[in-house]
């Protein structure tokens, strides 16, 4: 019996949040690194089921790299990064489009068919929803730098993303992109996933990886920020707390807080039902970055 009653407890807890969440778009940005672990994975897609069975609206936006990269080297080629960027040459693009937008993407929509979801893949094959134009980026000396293939998002088809939301399906959508003149993109799948919460108006980003969230000290999980707000982050940035990967992270987090997202969640997707955990408990598991009142 009392373990009956701690059960509706929580559902009672969770209750406010259903209710101020039910009918707003979430984007939810699954990192790559969390494929391999169909456990974890299976625990996710049953909390994005839960999500959009109480009301919410989720969007799922996927990479893959771990994966692109193995079917890399059982092709016999060495991937390269350039400043934390695959260099996506032809073969490169083409092995990306196989894995990324098509194996990958239709997986994960029919894992979550197979647990009573209804999904879309939004893919090269169906509807891509990302338009993008080639990254330019330069080196210290000014000149630019070669990334092939590599691109940033710089539309979203919107009308569609939302037609499928509110016929109850959940979009999947993998991060590569489209230019006006048809030429596929290797896009990063933080930066898609920001530009497409921006673009939705979402009232939350929740990214999902393999690290925990933002760390006093990175060797130790129980020092995580579990709030901060604009001003807190740049602090953190400034005094060395926050370095390495995490910067550009963050940074993605704050720009698309300044885009109108009303909150940006950085979680450990490895954690079981991470996303529900974080949504909907009153002291989450992860970080949440929010626009300071």
């Amino acid at each position: 019996m009392q373990q009956a009653i701690e059960k509706a407890d929580t559902l009672i807890e969770a209750l406010a949040w259903i209710r101020e969440f039910r009918g707003k778009t979430t984007v939810i940005k699954l990192g790559g690194s969390l494929l391999g672990d169909i456990d974890a994975l299976h625990h996710i897609l049953l909390d994005i089921l839960f999500m959009e069975s109480v009301g919410m609206r989720p969007v799922v936006v996927h990479g893959g790299g771990k994966k692109v990269s193995a079917a890399m080297a059982e092709a016999g080629i060495e991937p390269r990064f350039v400043q934390g960027r695959r260099y996506t040459d032809d073969t490169t693009l083409d092995i990306v489009e196989k894995v990324l937008a098509t194996e990958v993407n239709h997986f994960l929509a029919n894992e979550f068919e197979k647990i009573g979801g209804r999904a879309m893949t939004l893919n090269f094959e169906s509807t891509p929803v990302l338009g993008g134009e080639p990254l330019r980026l330069s080196d210290d000396d000014g000149k630019p730098v070669d990334l092939g293939h590599v691109g940033v998002v710089t539309s979203v088809d919107r009308a569609m993303i939302e037609s499928l939301s509110n016929a109850g399906k959940v979009p999947f959508i993998p991060s590569m992109a489209i230019t006006e003149d048809g030429h596929k993109l290797n896009v990063n799948a933080d930066t898609a996933a920001t530009k497409v919460a921006q673009e939705l108006n979402a009232d939350k980003l929740v990214i999902l990886s393999d690290v925990p969230g933002v760390m006093k000290d990175p060797a130790d999980p129980e020092s995580i920020v579990s709030s901060l707000n604009r001003e807190q982050a740049l602090q953190l940035i400034a005094d060395g707390t926050i370095n390495g990967g995490m910067i550009p992270k963050v940074e993605a987090c704050l720009e698309t807080l300044d885009k109108g997202v009303r909150k940006v969640h950085i979680v450990d997707g490895n954690v079981r039902h991470s996303l529900l955990l974080e949504v909907y408990t009153s002291g989450g598991i992860g970080t949440v970055m929010y626009r300071k009142k």
